[in-house]
């Protein structure tokens, strides 16, 4: 099977609480819809969002089977010489930042997201759209997990707003695990970022 891949990131809407509500699961046939992102002003989640629906129409119009990759926070080691989105904000948390935004996010390691294009390109039953997520996260729950891998480090202990903590809906791993994705822990990823930017200089112990 030939599979046109688009990357897409991925990002569910908040819900504000502070208290951990029971979350529902959302599945990989979501779909975002204009209107919802539009609304809220959220234009580069619109601007994924209209460029995949684009894809869709062009490859129905050209008979073209296509299969879409949409992964979440990429995190993991760096290849490349630069920062990027994901890779910076890690850094400003290890790097002397006073606050940790008050946001969730999905988070995927990159080699879960390299293995998922290829399974998909190989795999005939591969179809639709895979969204790539080992787990949703808030900035708070990465500080503690950063602070535990690397205790001596000075993290920020505190939230950028006094704001009720910004939740999202977990996101179902069970068709992405078709592919054979057998998900990288967070925990896992955050290491290989953070080992990464201290071999690439970005960070020095």
């Amino acid at each position: 099977m030939a599979a046109n891949r688009i990357r897409q990131r991925s990002r569910g809407r908040g819900r504000p609480s502070r208290d951990e509500p029971e979350r529902t699961r959302v599945s990989n046939s979501c779909e975002s819809g204009e209107r919802k992102v539009a609304t809220p002003m959220l234009w580069y989640h619109l601007s994924k969002t209209l460029a995949e629906d684009a894809a869709w129409k062009f490859a129905k119009e050209k008979c073209i089977d296509m299969v879409v990759i949409n992964p979440s926070m990429v995190i993991g080691p760096l290849l490349q010489p630069t920062l990027n989105a994901s890779s910076a904000a890690i850094l400003e948390l290890i790097n002397g930042s006073q606050t940790y935004p008050n946001v969730s996010y999905g988070w995927i390691n990159v080699k879960d997201v390299a293995n998922a294009h290829i399974q998909a390109y190989e795999i005939p039953s591969a179809s639709r759209r895979y969204c790539l997520v080992e787990r949703v996260a808030h900035f708070s729950e990465v500080v503690k997990i950063l602070h535990e891998l690397y205790p001596s480090f000075q993290l920020p202990k505190k939230v950028a707003d006094d704001k009720p903590y910004i939740l999202l809906d977990q996101v179902s791993k069970e068709k992405a695990k078709t592919l054979g994705i057998d998900f990288i822990s967070l925990e896992e990823g955050l290491k290989e970022i953070v080992e990464s930017l201290i071999e690439k200089k970005f960070f020095g112990m």
